[in-house]
C-alpha cells in the first residue's frame, strides 16, 4: 500500500489529509500522471479579451437588427476599452488559469449542472438508444444483461489497471481524467446546489452494482472474494435470483423521487435519509459501480414509431405506469435492458461527457461479440440483497407529487427519431466538406423553413485536448449561413447556391476549429461573468443586455455523437420554445433524434424532423441534380 497526502482548500485554510492508495488506485494515478505528462503544456488557454468580444459581435449579426446591434456594440466596446471592466476581469482569469488545473471546467460544471434546478430527467441526462438485440422475452433479456455487465466490468478493469488506450484527436492526446469518474459516482441533491460523490478512489472502490426490476432495487456483488469479476454464467444465476424476488411491481417507485425538481428532491432527500434503513439503501445505490435497469414489456407499436418509443423509454422510462420507477436519475451510469431486445444507456451529465461514453459503449459492443469461455467457479454466491425503504406519510406525499410532475413532463415531451438513408458522411467528404458543418447548415435551413427566421443554436466542441477540459459551444448561425439560407429557396442559379453553401460550411468549420483549440467565446464570456460575481461586483452591462439574453436563449440544442454503431442519442431542449437535435453520422446514413415540448404551440418535433429530412435531400440535389 502507498501512503499519500492530499491537500485541500477550505476558504483560507489548507487542510492536509492522510490516505492510503490501493495498488489498483495507484495504477490509475500513474496512468493519469502519464496522460498529464503528455498534456503538461496543454493547459486550456484564456482567449484574448478583444478577440472574444469581436467574435461575440460577429455572432450577433445574424440575430439582431442593425439598430439593436449598434446599441450592443457600444456596450461591448465600453466593456473592453482601456480601463473598462473587461480589462480588470481578464487578468484575474489569466491568474486563475496559472494556478488551477483548468480555469473554467469546475465553474462550468457548477454553473451549468450542479446549480441548475430543473429535473435531470429530460432536461439534463442524455440517453443513448442502441440497436435492438435478437431476443424477445425475459430469458434473452437476462442472458444479454449478464453479457452487458461483464463487458462493463471488463472496461472498468482496463481503466483501473491503466491499460485503457490513450485517445487522440487530430494527432493530439486527449485528457482521460473522466474515465475513472464514470464508476461508483453519483449526483447528490441539495436545496441550493447539488454535488457529486465518487466512491471509486482512493481506497478500493465498491464491489457491487445496483439492479432495478419492477421498481425494486437490489445490491448485486459482481466480484468474487479473490477480487476476480463474476463470470457471465455467475451473473446470470444472480439475475435469475433477482427476478425470483421481484415478481410483483413495488407499490412505491422510489426512483421517481430522483426525477423531481432539484430543490424539491433535495428537501425530500433530507427527509428520506432521516431513517436508518433508507439511508443505508440510498448509500448502496449511490456507491454502486453502475445501475442496471431491467425494464418490463411496453405496449407494441408500429415499426415506424419504434425508434422514437425506445429512445423515450431510455430517456425517462415511459411514465409512472411504465418503467420510470426503474431509474435513479442521479446515478452517473444507468444501463437499460428491455424484454423486447431494446437497450441503451442513460448518463448524468455533471460527471460524464459523450466521447468517453461512446468509448465505453464501443468496448461493450465488441465484448458482446465474444463467446463466454470462462468457466464459473464452483463457489456458492450470496443472495443478492434487496434494498428496503421505510415510507412514512411525508415520503408518500413526496412520491405522489413526483409521479404527477414526471408524468406531466413526459407527456409534454415530443420525440421523433428517424434514419436518413439517402447519404451519410462519405458523400459529404467526397464534396470536400465537413459532415458535421454540412448537417449544421441543414438544421438551420430546416428551422428557417419552419419558423421563417434563424435562431441561436449551440453545438458541442470537446476540449479534451486540454487538461481537465470539458466542452465549449460552437455557435450558429453565421453570416455565411444566413446568406445561404435566404438564397436557397429563391430562383438563384444552382452554381451560386453551391458556392454559398460551401462558404457556410467552411465558416462553421472555422468556428469548430476555434472552439476545439480553446478559442470559443461562450466559456470565456461565462468566465468573465462569474469572475465579476466572485469579486462581488455589479453584473457588467454586457451580461444584462437583451442581446446577451437572446444570444444565450438556445432555441436549437444540437449534438453530434459519432459512434461505431447505429445508435441515437436524445435529450430535451434547453429552452421551452426550442428543440434538441442529435445526430450520429454513419458512412451511408445518419441517425437523428428531434425533441420539443408540446406546451409550446410554435414548436413541433415531427414537423422539424420532416423538414430536416427534406432539407438534406435538397442539399444533396444541389450537387446531384439528377438524383
Amino acid at each position: 500500500m502507498i501512503q499519500k497526502t492530499r491537500v485541500s482548500y477550505q476558504r483560507n485554510k489548507i487542510v492536509l489529509k492522510k490516505y492510503v492508495l490501493s495498488p489498483e488506485s495507484y495504477k490509475i494515478k500513474l496512468n493519469l500522471k502519464k496522460n498529464n505528462n503528455l498534456l503538461q503544456d496543454k493547459y486550456q488557454p484564456v482567449p484574448p479579451l478583444l478577440q472574444t468580444l469581436q467574435r461575440y459581435l460577429t455572432a450577433l449579426e445574424p440575430l439582431l437588427p442593425p439598430d439593436e446591434l449598434q446599441h450592443t456594440r457600444k456596450i461591448v466596446q465600453k466593456f473592453g476599452c482601456p480601463g473598462g471592466l473587461g480589462e480588470k476581469l481578464q487578468p484575474e482569469l489569466i491568474k486563475r488559469a496559472k494556478h488551477s488545473h483548468n480555469w473554467i471546467s469546475d465553474w462550468w460544471v457548477q454553473w451549468a449542472y450542479l446549480e441548475c434546478r430543473q429535473p435531470l430527467a429530460v432536461h439534463s441526462n442524455p440517453a443513448i438508444s442502441l440497436p435492438k438485440r435478437d431476443f424477445t422475452d425475459w430469458r434473452g433479456q437476462l442472458v444479454f444483461a449478464s453479457k452487458l455487465i461483464a463487458g462493463v466490468l471488463d472496461f472498468k478493469a482496463q481503466v483501473d489497471s491503466g491499460k485503457l488506450a490513450l485517445e487522440y484527436m487530430r494527432g493530439q492526446p486527449l485528457c482521460m481524467e473522466l474515465f475513472p469518474q464514470l464508476f461508483s459516482s453519483c449526483r447528490i441533491p441539495g436545496p441550493k446546489h447539488d454535488h457529486v460523490v465518487h466512491y471509486g478512489r482512493p481506497r478500493r472502490g465498491p464491489a457491487h452494482i445496483t439492479v432495478v426490476r419492477n421498481y425494486q432495487f437490489f445490491q448485486l456483488d459482481v466480484y468474487n472474494s479473490d477480487g476476480t469479476p463474476l463470470t457471465e454464467s455467475q451473473i446470470h444465476a444472480q439475475l435469475l435470483r433477482i427476478r425470483s424476488q421481484s415478481w410483483k411491481t413495488d407499490k412505491q417507485p422510489m426512483g421517481i423521487l430522483t426525477s423531481e425538481h432539484r430543490h424539491t428532491w433535495g428537501q425530500a432527500y433530507t427527509r428520506l435519509l432521516r431513517d436508518k434503513i433508507n439511508k443505508e439503501s440510498v448509500r448502496l445505490i449511490e456507491k454502486s459501480i453502475f445501475t442496471l435497469c431491467l425494464d418490463s414489456p411496453v405496449m407494441r407499436i408500429s415499426d415506424e414509431k419504434y425508434s422514437s418509443r425506445m429512445a423515450a423509454q431510455i430517456l425517462h422510462g415511459g411514465g409512472t405506469f411504465s418503467n420510470s420507477g426503474n431509474r435513479w436519475f442521479d446515478k452517473t451510469l444507468q444501463f437499460v435492458v428491455g424484454e423486447d431486445g431494446s437497450w441503451g444507456l442513460l448518463y448524468e451529465h455533471a460527471t460524464a461527457e459523450g466521447p468517453p461514453i461512446s468509448t465505453l459503449l464501443d468496448h461493450v459492443l465488441e465484448y458482446c461479440k465474444k463467446p463466454d469461455r470462462v468457466r464459473a467457479p464452483l463457489i456458492p454466491l450470496p443472495m443478492p440483497k434487496k434494498l428496503y425503504f421505510y415510507i412514512n406519510s411525508e415520503i408518500k406525499w413526496d412520491l405522489e407529487m413526483a409521479k404527477q410532475n414526471l408524468d406531466i413532463l413526459i407527456n409534454d415531451l415530443d420525440i421523433k427519431c428517424f434514419n436518413f438513408q439517402r447519404f451519410g458522411k462519405e458523400f459529404v467528404k467526397q464534396l470536400k466538406l465537413s459532415p458535421n458543418s454540412f448537417i449544421q447548415v441543414a438544421i438551420q435551413l430546416a428551422y428557417y423553413r419552419v419558423h421563417s427566421e434563424v435562431c441561436a443554436a449551440c453545438d458541442i466542441a470537446s476540449l479534451r485536448m486540454f487538461r481537465g477540459g470539458r466542452t465549449d459551444y460552437i455557435r450558429s448561425p453565421t453570416n455565411q449561413m444566413l446568406s445561404f439560407i435566404r438564397a436557397f429557396d429563391d430562383d438563384d442559379a444552382r452554381e451560386a447556391k453551391v458556392q454559398l453553401l460551401r462558404e457556410a460550411v467552411d465558416a462553421y468549420s472555422i468556428l469548430t476549429e476555434q472552439s476545439l483549440m480553446g478559442q470559443g467565446i461562450d466559456r470565456h464570456l461565462l468566465g468573465l461573468k462569474l469572475q465579476a460575481i466572485e469579486e462581488g461586483l455589479s453584473l457588467p452591462r454586457i451580461f444584462m443586455d437583451t442581446a446577451y439574453g437572446l444570444a444565450t436563449h438556445w432555441k436549437l440544442r444540437t449534438g453530434q455523437v459519432p459512434t461505431n454503431t447505429d445508435s441515437v442519442m436524445c435529450f430535451g431542449p434547453l429552452a421551452p420554445d426550442g428543440y434538441a437535435v442529435c445526430y450520429n453520422p454513419q458512412q451511408d446514413h445518419v441517425h437523428f433524434s428531434v425533441t420539443a415540448f408540446n406546451c409550446c404551440e410554435e414548436t413541433n418535433a415531427e414537423k422539424l424532423a420532416l423538414t430536416l429530412e427534406r432539407s438534406l435531400r435538397d442539399l444533396q440535389e444541389l450537387f446531384q441534380p439528377t438524383v
